[in-house]
């Protein structure tokens, strides 16, 4: 099935379907990360993806629907075939590392390559990408140690931003509750995405920011 950005109207509701990847090694917690933002619950239990799997996120506002299909592709399939056909007509990408594994954190751009070898966008640019430092809640050691510097990797490896998270521990509080557009922003800016709809986004994972 061809997933693409759709409008349908229906007693003037709007509907815009939009396919998000979430790629990383295997077990940096991709699975995780959208199980908080998807249903807002964690597991301790860890089960590998076997391929690909998929969540829906159905955003409401006035009379306008946002469906984010968000596919969790296994961290092994960098080395298969099925890459190019997981990857086809998505929008954006957040692509995930371990900070308590420097393996994981040197592969994002191993899986960035990856993915801009294989996917592009109608205009003929590559798709937006975010970088998510998850496991925050276990250590820093990538971003502490090796004198990192995280901005400035971003913008040398083409990344439009990157963010500290956790799916395992939800801070209490209205600074956890901050807008999913400080992450979404990010990958409109070289997408397709609708400006107006970014501020609908509702992402409660983080709690740093960087910008």
């Amino acid at each position: 099935m061809k997933v693409k950005p759709y409008n349908s109207s229906n007693n003037h509701n709007k509907e815009h379907l939009y396919k998000i990847l979430v790629i990383g090694d295997l077990g940096v917690g991709k699975t995780s990360i959208i199980k908080r933002y998807v249903h807002h619950n964690y597991s301790p239990n860890y089960r590998a993806t076997i391929g690909v799997d998929f969540a829906l996120k159905v955003l409401n506002r006035d009379q306008e629907t946002v469906r984010l299909q968000l596919w969790d592709i296994a961290g092994q399939e960098r080395f298969g075939n099925m890459t190019r056909v997981y990857y086809r007509e998505a929008m954006g990408a957040f692509i995930v590392f371990d900070v308590t594994r420097p393996a994981s954190f040197e592969a994002v751009t191993k899986w960035k390559e990856d993915l801009d070898s294989k996917l592009t966008l109608a205009n003929g640019k590559n798709v937006a990408v975010v970088l998510l430092a998850n496991k925050c809640d276990q250590g820093r050691e990538v971003l502490t140690n090796n004198g990192i510097k995280m901005e400035q990797f971003c913008q040398e490896n083409g990344f439009v931003g990157w963010y500290e998270t956790s799916a395992k521990v939800r801070k209490k509080g209205h600074a956890h509750k901050y807008k999913a557009r400080l992450v979404f922003k990010r990958l409109v800016k070289k997408t397709d995405f609708p400006t107006r709809y970014v501020s609908i986004f509702q992402f409660n994972l983080s709690n740093k920011v960087y910008r």
